[in-house]
């Protein structure tokens, strides 16, 4: 395949503030003021000064514009170069001051005028080094999965969490299947695995380590029994198995090839369960109704909560033009799984790595939690740091305690769901720890140096994973496993 050409367009993960220096810096080369540039271009002279301090995206003709009036190229614009040593100083501060080792510090952030000078800006940078290194000490987690499952966020949130290679692969093999409309039976997952030359056979005895075992000699894919209430699961676990064929995935070679295959193989089953072309058909009639509801896309199509809310991240943003967030939680709070592309705050470690991280109590994802009556959604409207959002909270049940399913929205994209008609509004300063992690000063002081809790820890943190090609999986389990079906 051949390199994709250079795109003049704006690439939706540009540094803004990188490029309103950019902008500054050639205005001024031009010995243009701000009113003057704006009267070349079309806009006022705030609306400049608004996209210069990187608070305002611009659009491409006025990007345009904007090059044609300084005598420079928008791809000499939109370069990742900052233009200076200083203003390679001021967004480096401006990075590191949103980080979350120094939001938690909960201390105001220093403003950059023209009277502070660069090595002012230097020894603040430093300290702030200091401050990430010292953090890194600290963090015990396993490095390389914590970043490779970082690395993977991000690119997918970079991509609108939308891979259309494989939305066209799931429609085609889903029309071979003979399937048209509604929910996807079990039948014809299964007419799917036999057009791959793959049998489907539901046994009592798979390793503890697995959720499916593929036998590629044999043509056999085995599965949990089929009577699990519900099958929803079985459906999803028979298309993932397939999807490692279709998709050409060999043995992984590090942890990182082993998180994007996975994701492959449930973004393919998601395709398969919700289509893209039905599942965009529904959202679009339900934004136009202002009805948009998490669980009617789940009926629909016949899937769980948690598919149908992560469905919606696939679909909304590339067919919607929403942006929107998904959050897993446990009850404690910590969260399991995350996607965010609409600034929601979500804290994360040093390393950029969000799961396991405890959220804010005010959120909806804990607060709902908190409801005698858990068999509807909760809504709820949250004014944070990054802005007011609005929530639809689902509670759960699972075998080692209670968990969250939320879905949300920037304020302005509420007028689109149901529920938005809540009273329901919290507040959260988060990461600032005065919020809701640190006791007031009086209980404080009540209490302080006259408790001692004992910990609960949790045993699966001291024990390693098998070691093999998947990890997780012990070989020995597999092989064992496949032995005694082969007799």
């Amino acid at each position: 395949m051949s390199p994709a050409a250079p795109s003049t367009t704006p690439n939706p993960r540009i540094e803004l503030k990188t490029l309103g220096h950019r902008i500054r810096h050639h205005r001024v080369a031009k010995d243009l003021t701000l009113d003057e540039l704006g009267a070349l271009v079309g806009v006022a002279g705030s609306q400049l000064s608004l996209i210069e301090n990187g608070k305002r995206e611009p659009k491409l003709t006025l990007l345009q514009s904007i090059a044609e009036a300084t005598d420079v190229s928008v791809g000499d614009l939109i370069s990742s170069e900052p233009p200076n040593r200083r203003a390679a100083l001021e967004i480096a501060l401006e990075h590191a001051q949103q980080t979350y080792s120094f939001l938690q510090l909960g201390i105001p952030p220093l403003k950059v005028t023209k009277g502070v000078t660069d090595e002012a800006l230097e020894t603040v940078l430093g300290l702030h080094q200091e401050l990430q290194r010292r953090d890194r000490e600290a963090n015990a987690t396993p490095e390389e999965a914590r970043r490779a499952n970082t690395e993977l966020r991000l690119r997918m949130r970079d991509r609108n969490n939308y891979l259309p290679e494989i939305e066209t692969l799931a429609e085609e093999q889903l029309a071979a299947a003979g399937h048209k409309r509604g929910a996807l039976t079990h039948r014809t997952v299964s007419l799917m695995a036999e057009r791959l030359g793959f049998e489907l056979i539901y046994v009592n005895d798979l390793p503890a380590s697995t959720r499916s075992i593929t036998d590629l000699a044999n043509g056999r894919i085995y599965l949990p029994p089929a009577s699990i209430p519900g099958g929803h699961g079985l459906r999803s676990m028979a298309l993932q198995a397939m999807a490692h064929r279709l998709l050409g995935h060999k043995p992984p070679t590090s942890y990182a090839d082993f998180l994007a295959q996975r994701l492959e193989i449930n973004y393919y089953a998601a395709c398969c369960l919700i289509p893209e072309t039905a599942g965009v058909d529904f959202l679009k009639q339900a934004k136009k109704d202002r009805n948009l509801a998490v669980e009617d896309f789940r009926d629909a199509f016949g899937v769980t909560h948690e598919a149908a809310s992560m469905r919606m991240t696939n679909l909304m943003t590339q067919h919607l033009d929403m942006r929107l967030h998904f959050l897993r939680a446990g009850s404690e709070g910590q969260i399991e799984r995350v996607y965010v592309n609409d600034g929601l705050p979500v804290p994360e470690d040093v390393t950029g790595a969000v799961e396991g991280q405890i959220l804010c109590r005010n959120f909806s994802a804990r607060r709902a939690f908190e409801r005698q009556n858990r068999t509807t959604e909760h809504y709820q409207y949250t004014d944070t740091p990054g802005g007011t959002f609005w929530c639809a909270t689902q509670t759960g049940t699972r075998d080692h305690g209670e968990y969250s399913i939320t879905v949300g929205v920037p304020f302005d994209d509420a007028r689109f769901w149901r529920g938005r008609e809540t009273t329901k509004r919290e507040a959260s300063n988060c990461p600032d720890e005065s919020c809701c992690r640190k006791p007031s000063p009086d209980v404080s002081a009540r209490w302080s140096q006259k408790a001692w809790p004992s910990a609960r820890v949790h045993t699966h943190i001291f024990s390693p994973l098998p070691r093999g090609n998947f990890p997780g999986v012990s070989e020995r389990d597999v092989f064992d496993f496949l032995e005694r079906h082969n007799d």
